[in-house]
């Protein structure tokens, strides 16, 4: 999948996903590029993104870097994984209409608990960086984690 750019489009056309979905209405849109063992995004915070003012809100960038990092598993790994701890740092702010860019790497490859790092940074500066703890479920779980049946096109990735 080297140099693969992907989207929420390979989770159909209902995915209604607030990260990658392509047609999510307040959404990142998030497209990712695979690079080698480490997954690459960009993305440029708008206005709507703002906490305090000119600065993105520290709960929207740390749900960029999750978005990031699931990807990560599903580019690298063709899982798909559920958070469930995270260790981040918010060394400078993240700036109103400066790109950001999103870095990810798989630095603990368990089978069933993988660890991702992912780092942001905006101007080749480092702005925020995380480690986080996935759980990869089968289709089983997956669906006791949702309450319901997974989407058809979520089965590749939990097996």
């Amino acid at each position: 999948m080297d140099d693969a750019l992907l989207d929420g489009r390979l989770f159909g056309d209902d995915n209604p996903c607030f990260g990658c979905s392509p047609s999510h209405r307040f959404g990142f849109r998030l497209r990712v590029r695979v690079n080698g063992n480490a997954v690459t995004a960009a993305f440029t915070p708008g206005s709507d993104y703002q906490g305090p003012p000119g600065i993105m809100h520290g709960g929207l960038v740390t749900a960029l870097a999750d978005e990031i990092a699931a990807w990560t598993l599903v580019a690298l790994r063709e899982r798909f994984g559920f958070t469930v701890a995270m260790k981040s740092r918010f060394p400078r702010a993240v700036r109103i209409g400066v790109p950001v860019e999103g870095h990810g790497t798989i630095v603990h490859n368990g089978e069933r608990m993988p660890r991702i790092r992912v780092e942001l940074q905006q101007n080749d500066t480092v702005c925020f960086t995380s480690e986080m703890t996935f759980v990869i479920f089968d289709e089983k779980g997956a669906e006791k984690m949702l309450g319901r049946p997974i989407p058809e096109s979520w089965r590749k990735y939990c097996r």
